[in-house]
């Protein structure tokens, strides 16, 4: 499949105005570690994305939660984390200016906010994921941008294949997109695998970790 590079959101999204969708969270064996579910919600105008991860790892349990409101145009107006990593835990929001190309932080605990510049359209870590599905239902992929998930990475979507994956107790194709996040102390990479369906539903993602690669599989 050829794919070009459009900036924006030129379709309505392709996904339910009230869809759920489970996976499994697999260690490299197999095993499995937890479940994450991510939601979406038509909210008036705009959405309401949620993200909730339930995990027992072999150092440490986590329970995260995000939360993600934006306008009709997938662009962020508010980003709410609760990270509990063990005895870790972080809570903090971002407010999204997007009339100023702001964005705020604030972080439980710290004195003051944190101001960020961001570009027209700004979109949180949740809210891209969404914005991805949209413009893959369009044949496009977003050329490199900038997201907010509380620091301010950029983001470069690479096509590597079409390929079959199982997932949701069956065999299906897939386009496989590589991810990989750069911000000004970190650099994340791993691997999306999108189904050809029209929601184009995230069948399968893959993040490498010190431990090895875990998995999440679309359960339903």
């Amino acid at each position: 499949m050829a794919f070009v590079a459009l900036p924006g959101l030129s379709q309505a999204p392709p996904f339910a105005h009230q869809e759920s969708l489970v996976y499994e969270i697999a260690w490299p064996s197999g095993l499995s570690l937890g479940e994450a579910q991510f939601n979406a919600m038509k909210d008036g105008e705009g959405w309401a994305f949620e993200a909730v991860i339930r995990a027992a790892l072999p150092t440490m349990d986590i329970n995260d939660e995000y939360h993600s409101r934006t306008d009709g145009e997938l662009c962020s107006k508010e980003l709410i984390k609760k990270v509990r990593h063990g005895e870790r835990m972080v809570d903090e929001s971002v407010t999204y200016d997007q009339k100023n190309f702001k964005a705020r932080r604030s972080i439980a605990g710290a004195a003051k906010q944190e101001e960020i510049d961001i570009l027209p359209c700004g979109r949180d870590g949740l809210a891209f994921l969404y914005y991805l599905r949209s413009e893959l239902a369009g044949g496009r992929i977003s050329p490199p941008d900038d997201l907010n998930f509380g620091p301010q990475y950029q983001v470069v979507l690479t096509y590597a294949e079409s390929i079959e994956v199982e997932a949701a107790g069956r065999r299906a194709m897939a386009d496989r997109m590589l991810v990989d996040l750069t911000g000004a102390n970190s650099q994340h990479s791993f691997e999306i695998f999108v189904g050809k369906d029209k929601a184009r539903t995230p069948l399968l993602i893959r993040i490498p970790f010190d431990l090895g690669t875990f998995s999440l599989k679309l359960l339903q």
